[in-house]
């Protein structure tokens, strides 16, 4: 006789959702949430059962609050931005009656902003897809260039060997632009093992120090109890050199203007284990808990607001000498490690964070 295979329950069908999960009443008050609807909300679930929706979920779309007070009414929304606890967030919604229970209904609610885990690594290859595709065949000529430009160096009168080497030093630099794009459009992974994250940050900081004459404070505030992570460690330090520097720059320019704090320009790298915020991805067809968390922050001006939808996206920077490739490979890197990051500009405090979630060794080698 076979054994009976007894399948999950609703509950915890409703407790591995990546997406936030919110059961409403006739009178539009929750009734129960998921572990994600918790983490998207920034409240435990005693404080969100029981409360009005509205009260909760501030909408900023009037024609999508018309839908949503038709009880018997299906609907789904996409890059609807909310108000939750007192900032934006864009985000996909659906909202589903439910069968025989009038007024009754599932409202989900998924992050459409500038992490969106099931496209990492889609919307990055196929914006870059058609440079890669060409950067051999440019890199090609652009060896024969530098050959010739140091050949035309070492021939030329010692008043002119100067325009020789500018055009070595642009050749370099535009290869070098290459090798970024084609990192870019890689599909293959590098391989990962456990790594000690802090000092993967202190290597990367001792770098960023290192390769600027700029002296600003770089602050530590490390928990010490942080497992080992499940990274390839190159491309995390890779990840870290970019964020900071990018955080240093920031902070530099602003002090540089005259229009710093009376702190002076600073940079705070935070670790920390969100046992309680348990944040999720899909990735390769799987659940990947992402408890480690890793925040890199500036006091800087912070990025143009007309730019923070599209933060992680290539060729999108504020700097005047930027490439606009820095933060679309790390969002590329971290996709690979099966990591996120995000993006906030804290305005009343005046603070830019970066903020990044990776998987813990053990769990990676369980998964």
């Amino acid at each position: 006789m076979s054994d009976i295979v007894t399948g999950p329950d609703t509950q915890a069908l409703f407790g591995s959702l990546v997406f936030a999960m919110l059961l409403i009443d006739e009178n539009d008050r929750i009734v129960e949430c998921n572990p994600s609807a918790e983490n998207m909300l920034g409240r435990s679930a005693k404080r969100l059962v029981g409360q009005p929706v509205g009260d909760v979920v501030s909408i900023n779309d009037s024609r999508v609050m018309e839908r949503f007070s038709h009880q018997e009414t299906a609907l789904v929304a996409r890059e609807v931005w909310l108000q939750v606890t007192g900032q934006e967030k864009k985000v996909n919604l659906t909202l589903s009656p439910i069968n025989g229970h009038a007024g009754w209904r599932v409202l989900t609610l998924s992050d459409a902003g500038r992490d969106d885990a099931s496209k990492d690594d889609q919307g990055t290859v196929a914006s870059m897809g058609a440079p890669s595709i060409l950067a051999h065949e440019i890199k090609n000529p652009l060896a024969a260039i530098r050959g010739a430009a140091q050949l035309a160096e070492r021939k030329l009168p010692e008043k002119n060997r100067s325009l020789a080497k500018m055009i070595r030093d642009e050749v370099d630099r535009i290869a070098r632009l290459i090798d970024r794009m084609q990192r870019l459009g890689s599909t293959t992974p590098e391989p990962r093992e456990p790594a000690n994250l802090h000092e993967a940050i202190r290597a990367a900081i001792g770098t960023v120090r290192a390769a600027s004459p700029t002296s600003i404070d770089i602050i530590e505030e490390f928990d010490p109890s942080i497992p080992p992570v499940m990274v390839n460690r190159d491309a995390l330090e890779q990840v870290f050199i970019n964020l900071i520097s990018n955080a240093r720059d920031a902070a530099s320019a602003l002090a540089n203007n005259g229009e710093g704090n009376a702190q002076g320009p600073q940079v705070w790298v935070r670790t920390r284990f969100v046992s309680g915020l348990a944040f999720s991805a899909i990735r390769f067809g799987r659940t990947v808990k992402l408890p480690i968390e890793v925040t890199v922050t500036d006091n800087g001006a912070g990025i143009p607001a007309e730019l923070r939808d599209h933060v992680f996206e290539p060729f999108v920077t504020s700097k005047k000498s930027g490439q606009g490739l820095g933060l679309a490979l790390v969002r590329k890197l971290l996709g690979d490690m099966e990591g996120r990051i995000s993006h906030e500009r804290d305005t009343r405090d005046g603070k830019t964070h970066f903020r990044i979630h990776l998987p813990i060794a053990v769990q990676a080698n369980a998964a």
